[in-house]
């Protein structure tokens, strides 16, 4: 096959590209450039954009021996990342931006074009396995629990899943390092990147300041008495302890977390841990990896964070949404975020979060 190698410049990426060209794939290699202005973004290995990446990407594909090229990808990121990200955010939600980049960056945008060039599939680093079936493409968990992706990529429909190859599914992350050096990458012992790339120094709350203003506002309590002031409710997550900074402390002397985010009044509601219990979710625009499930319950798992644990639960469709009911009650669940659904080590499925209850 003709496939693109999306090259972030990492380790797990070069490696990648070097297998595909080993199972006797026709590979060329792409780095995507997210901004028109790297040092926008970020400068240093904390993120996956940064001018040091494309050079780190550049001499892998020499290493292995294929073609590069850099892509453009700089408005598509803004539109559909940064300025996402900063609407999620001002609705008083948290959004999670390396899923909306998988699912419209590296497997929506990138696919296409690679598709329009008559290429027939794109190959990364993500740590997920696909199995053949029947119907097509299933997406599973990679053996390497510490590692799993398949989170971060259970945005992707079953047409996009058809068109990737995942070629460290099967692999531990130390085994990878250990080829790398083996192969002569110089990325072999580069450190894995973190935090979000657009955002400098990881400073969310700063960066969100910046380009949705720091008015002030009160946070008060389930009984809407006022007990302190924040600098701008959106850069509040629910579960949130830390840096509330509040005037007028409980009786007791326990803690206040953040329960909810009210933009539009701008006010943050406080209360107590075990106001944070949900025992029930739901999530809109659903986005399926395989068959599309019905209003049956169906026992299974849904996970909430990219490295979380999967939670049992019973999940069903309601109309649009997607509910997930938990066998035991979780605290700080946050909307904006994806839940994702498992049988077994199989996605099913994908939503945001847009509802909770206890």
């Amino acid at each position: 096959m003709k496939v693109i190698a999306a090259m972030s410049g990492g380790v797990d990426s070069a490696v990648a590209a070097a297998r595909a060209v080993e199972a006797g794939h026709e590979v060329i290699g792409v780095h995507l450039a997210l901004s028109s202005n790297p040092q926008k973004y970020r400068s240093g290995a904390r993120g996956c954009c940064t001018i040091e990446d494309s050079h780190d990407a550049r001499r892998a594909a020499d290493v292995i021996g294929i073609p590069f090229y850099i892509w453009d990808m700089a408005e598509e990121f803004h539109e559909e990342v940064v300025e996402n990200f900063l609407a999620e955010y001002a609705a008083g939600r948290t959004p999670n931006p390396c899923l909306r980049c998988n699912e419209k960056i590296k497997f929506a945008a990138v696919l296409d074009r690679a598709r329009a060039m008559n290429f027939d599939a794109v190959v990364t680093g993500h740590y997920a396995i696909t199995r053949e079936n029947p119907t097509g493409k299933t997406l599973h968990r990679a053996i390497d629990e510490s590692k799993d992706q398949s989170y971060v990529l259970s945005v992707l429909t079953v047409e996009q899943i058809q068109g990737a190859i995942f070629p460290l599914g099967d692999t531990r992350k130390v085994d990878v390092r250990k080829e790398a050096k083996a192969r002569g990458l110089y990325v072999a012992n580069k450190p894995d990147s973190h935090d979000i790339c657009f955002v400098p120094s990881g400073d969310n709350a700063g960066w969100l300041r910046e380009r949705l203003g720091s008015e002030s506002g009160p946070i008060v309590d389930q009984e809407g008495v006022e007990v302190g002031q924040h600098r701008g409710a959106y850069t509040y997550t629910i579960g949130q302890r830390r840096g509330l900074g509040l005037s007028v402390p409980t009786i007791d002397g326990s803690p206040r977390f953040v329960l909810k985010v009210e933009p539009e009044s701008n006010t943050v509601v406080v209360g107590s841990r075990e106001d944070l219990a949900v025992s029930k979710m739901f999530g809109e625009n659903p986005v399926w990896c395989g068959s599309a499930i019905d209003e049956t319950p169906t026992r299974g798992f849904v996970q909430i964070r990219a490295h979380g644990q999967p939670l049992a639960c019973t999940y069903r469709m309601d109309g649009e949404l997607l509910i997930a009911e938990l066998d035991e009650p979780i605290l700080g669940l946050a909307t904006g975020q994806a839940m994702a659904i498992y049988d077994g080590d199989r996605v099913v499925g994908s939503a945001t979060i847009c509802e909770t209850q206890s």
